[in-house]
């Protein structure tokens, strides 16, 4: 019988090596001027392209991006949602998983796609250069194998972006001295451009040319730095089919939603009238009292043949709509026994629950000054503000690997917050003690045993506002097992846990006011991010780290690093 196995597994092996590939590219990255809204822009890109260049593979593909920094700028790239199973060197996290390319300087990135299909995204992993250093990641099923459902006439990227009349660099560097919310963008793009709702953007809207009686995939990634989205086209009914590069059962909407991160598949059919369309997003702001860019832009799905009428226009809903957004992410469910589908581990080894959001930094450790009417903005997960080990000569994992953390971070991240309280009452949340208010800085990560499981309830608060978190975990997908609105209660909410075909994703937004409790398997030993992926809150300290231990054997542990790893 072992024998059999061994051989069974040798030709399926041989097989996957056979219809494997190396994808490989080269990105240059560097300054360029770029023509939007009324003037010239000098913006860092990939390849002299906004967006940059998109990455096509099959799953069981092997990646190679060789990257040279010829920007004025250290950075890095991260591939979000690519699981990096035992190649933690190539996520991308700068101090996390590595030091940043230094201008000048390069650093290649080889990863492998197995066991992953779907639309995911690759994106500048070091202050707000994500808001143009970004591209679409496409990873198609293996020669021979099909998609989960009818093939498609055509497949269509539709990346929304942020753009700024600014050097987005300083944008944050502005907001980081001040230790207040960066200055808002002055568009949203589709692929690049702003559409016909700005000035001198009547040329620069995006549109899609189809054809009546077909079916297209739309694969829409949210790639804007600080905004969820709801998405209409209008007249249009999609099905969704995928979410972060995991299948889904079939559901039909007239509306998505998606967080900054986050990525939808949907079919859309071609059979209203011949004519044009509007595609548009609108900003869900689940927090209206927090100010925030209400801008929305737009593109086009042109019937063939369509004569030049005015197209039809969707009926958004409105920004504050939650339950139409909390509706959209609720409703999915995983397509149990599809590809690459993964069930629910049913025991749990390790449970955690984590509360996060804003709250303010200690005036006298702030440079700029400040008084009590305009404290500096802080944010945190368990009353841990998270901040990134720079100058420590190495990252969090090259000091993993060579277990010498001493002085980079700490093993002591708290698996509950320090107070239990009504986390999501404002009337009580604002009256805590200012001391829990002000969350101390620090470098702290939870160490979980390879192979373990974990659950973690993600708790919204309202100690300075309660708002939407898009939460994004690296290397790793996970099951929603259920989500709701006030504070979790594992006795009325436990038994609401969809352990059949929950949703899988890499990037969970958590309600607003609410909790999402989540459960993965840690059997990708390394360091790895969890971080909310509004751009603004990662910088402000809304983060912390997993520390996942190494397997049993050399073959389930972190691998030595890379010759051209960048030194900090």
């Amino acid at each position: 019988m072992i024998r059999l196995v061994v051989w069974v597994f040798a030709l399926v092996l041989a097989s996957s090596l056979a219809h494997a590939a190396i994808v490989e590219h080269t990105f240059n990255v560097e300054n360029i001027s770029v023509q939007r809204l009324c003037r010239p822009q000098v913006i860092t890109a990939v390849n002299g392209t906004l967006p940059g260049p998109t990455i096509q593979a099959r799953e069981g593909d092997t990646v190679v991006v060789h990257v040279f920094n010829k920007s004025p700028y250290n950075l890095t790239i991260h591939w979000h949602g690519i699981l990096q199973f035992l190649t933690p060197w190539s996520d991308g996290p700068e101090f996390v998983t590595q030091c940043p390319i230094h201008s000048g300087s390069s650093y290649t990135y080889k990863f492998n796609l197995t066991g992953q299909e779907g639309t995911l995204w690759w994106h500048a992993h070091s202050s707000f250069l994500r808001a143009t250093v970004y591209g679409a990641l496409i990873i198609r099923p293996r020669q021979g194998h099909s998609y989960p459902f009818h093939k498609v006439y055509k497949e269509i990227p539709i990346l929304l972006g942020e753009w700024w009349n600014a050097n987005v660099v300083e944008v944050e560097q502005n907001a980081t001295e001040s230790q207040a919310a960066p200055k808002d963008s002055d568009a949203y793009t589709i692929n690049g451009l702003p559409s016909d709702l700005y000035n001198c953007s009547q040329d620069g809207t995006y549109q899609v040319k189809v054809k009546a009686g077909k079916t297209y995939m739309l694969r829409i990634i949210n790639a804007a730095l600080n905004a969820q989205h709801f998405f209409q086209v209008a007249n249009h009914t999609l099905t969704v089919v995928a979410i972060d590069a995991a299948y889904t059962n079939h559901y039909k909407t007239n509306v998505l939603v998606l967080a900054p991160g986050q990525t939808v598949d949907v079919l859309l059919r071609t059979n209203q009238r011949v004519r044009s369309y509007y595609m548009a997003f609108t900003p869900y702001r689940s927090a209206p009292e927090i100010a925030s860019n209400a801008n929305m832009t737009r593109g086009l799905i042109v019937y063939q043949g369509a004569k030049s009428k005015k197209p039809v226009m969707p009926d958004l809903p409105a920004q504050t709509d939650t339950p139409t957004a909390h509706r959209f992410y609720t409703n999915i469910t995983g397509l149990a026994g599809g590809p690459h589908w993964v069930p629910v581990p049913h025991h749990v080894d390790e449970h955690m629950f984590v509360t996060f959001g804003i709250g303010f930094t200690v005036c006298n450790n702030f440079s700029g000054g400040c008084t009590e009417s305009t404290r500096p903005l802080s944010a945190n997960m368990n009353n841990e503000s998270f901040v990134l080990p720079r100058g420590k000569g190495v990252s969090m994992l090259e000091a993993f690997y060579r277990n010498n953390v001493s002085g980079v971070y700490t093993r002591d991240f708290p698996i509950r917050p320090p107070v239990e309280f009504d986390y999501t009452n404002p009337n009580i949340s604002n009256a805590m003690p200012f001391a829990f208010q002000i969350a101390p800085k620090s470098t702290k990560v939870k160490t979980l045993m390879f192979n373990s499981t974990v659950q973690i309830v993600l708790q919204n608060t309202a100690i300075l506002a309660v708002e939407n978190h898009p939460i994004h975990i690296h290397g790793f997908n996970f099951h929603v097992l259920a989500q709701g609105f006030g504070n979790y209660n594992a006795t009325r909410d436990e038994p609401k846990f969809n352990l059949r075909n929950p949703q899988i994703r890499n990037t969970i937004s958590v309600p607003v006011g609410g909790w999402s409790v989540i459960r993965f398997q840690a059997n990708n030993p390394g360091v790895w991010l969890v971080h909310c992926h509004l751009e603004t809150h990662l910088p402000w300290g809304l983060a912390m780290a997993f520390e996942v231990e190494n397997g049993p054997s050399p073959s389930f542990s972190v691998p030595p690093p890379p010759s051209d790893l960048p030194k900090c």
